[in-house]
């Protein structure tokens, strides 16, 4: 069997599609597979970095940019899709795929499009509540379009064949005993873990410098974990220690560039507070842990508020929109819930109740049904 995934742009759309292609791996060890990404994108790094093999094609995103630039922009893009889906189209020819799975994205709309033209089975997955723009394209066209909300099926044509399977999660994520974890991490108290992405979102960390500092004023009530990103670390250390906090006296806060034993520490935490990524939010709700969740508005379609306001709307999070999450608000929300463990217990269930834990075993059940087909 040959297997295709076309992916890039984001973590958000490369660690799904690899996910799924290490459980075909797992499932079919003579399963031939090869990746798709477009040239220059974080997908050459990281799916040779997983073991398979990856070709690239020359695409870009559709610029929200008004004015001149921005249909100059778009008149560029829309130019590339056309050379692209012809690049597609001999790479699918050279590699015979059986089937063809996108994540959503620029990156994966020229190939499922050739695919499609091709007659070669073909799955769209998508992760946000509110569907991107290749999914909205593709939806009619491809075999299947798979769903992590169901609310998303309400966003694209009837015709769509969808169904929802949620978001691939790590199986570690699931694995890690609560107990064990707070042990090794020294944690005696709540925990409240704080993160805004691998590379920091500057605004935020301002923020949550400002919230360090009423921690360090009313200290003992709960441990606090903060990752910074890799460009807030470069400041940010330093900011804190002009506020006159000398983190190493300060044992109940720590922080870290990136947090890369996120598994250990999810298990451990009381209270996330998070954006509002997919990938993110599907891994805390796996855990149960109740979320604070302040969406990036930086995004297309504010697809980071729309998910959040899901988890919200299931009684698991606190939305806070970021031109709201003042210091005091943060630092006053955070406390609420950690003093509250009645409050977090139903949060947690409410999680856990809708959170789907196989969405890896879906996804490939469903590409294997198709091509029974």
């Amino acid at each position: 069997m040959r297997f295709m995934f076309a992916c890039g742009g984001t973590g958000g759309h490369i660690n799904p599609a690899l996910a799924v292609a290490k459980l075909v791996k797992e499932k079919k060890k003579s399963a031939e597979i090869l990746f798709v990404g477009v040239s220059g994108g974080m997908e050459e790094r990281l799916v040779p970095a997983a073991g398979f093999e990856i070709k690239t094609i020359e695409s870009k995103p559709i610029s929200r940019k008004r004015g001149l630039s921005g249909i100059i922009s778009n008149i560029d893009a829309i130019k590339r899709v056309f050379s692209a889906e012809r690049d597609a189209k001999k790479l699918i020819e050279e590699f015979s795929p059986d089937i063809v799975m996108g994540t959503g994205g620029y990156a994966c709309y020229p190939v499922l499009s050739a695919a499609v033209r091709l007659g070669i089975p073909t799955v769209v997955h998508e992760s946000n509540a509110y569907p991107g723009l290749a999914t909205r394209m593709l939806a009619k066209r491809v075999t299947r379009v798979l769903l992590n909300f169901e609310a998303s099926r309400k966003k694209l044509p009837s015709r769509a064949s969808c169904a929802v399977v949620g978001n691939p999660v790590r199986g570690d994520i699931l694995m890690y005993d609560r107990e064990t974890a707070r042990r090794e991490l020294g944690v005696t108290k709540p925990l409240l873990v704080s993160f805004w992405g691998s590379l920091g979102a500057r605004e935020m960390n301002k923020a949550i410098a400002q919230v360090i500092q009423i921690e360090s004023e009313n200290p003992g009530g709960f441990f606090h974990i903060h990752a910074t990103g890799k460009f807030g670390y470069e400041w940010m250390p330093d900011a804190i220690r002009e506020m006159g906090i000398d983190l190493q006296n300060q044992s109940f806060i720590t922080l870290r560039e990136y947090i890369d034993d996120m598994p250990r520490v999810l298990a451990a935490a009381d209270v996330v507070m998070c954006r509002g990524g997919a990938g993110t939010l599907s891994e805390v709700s796996a855990r149960g842990v109740p979320a604070i969740i302040v969406p990036s508005p930086n995004v297309t379609d504010n697809h980071q508020f729309k998910n959040a306001s899901e988890l919200a709307a299931s009684g698991g999070a606190v939305v806070i929109e970021e031109k709201n999450a003042t210091p005091q608000m943060l630092y006053d929300t955070a406390k609420e819930l950690l003093e509250n463990a009645e409050k977090r217990s139903g949060m947690s269930e409410n999680l856990l109740k809708n959170a789907i834990l196989d969405g890896t075993e879906r996804i490939y059940e469903e590409m294997m049904r198709i091509m029974a087909k």
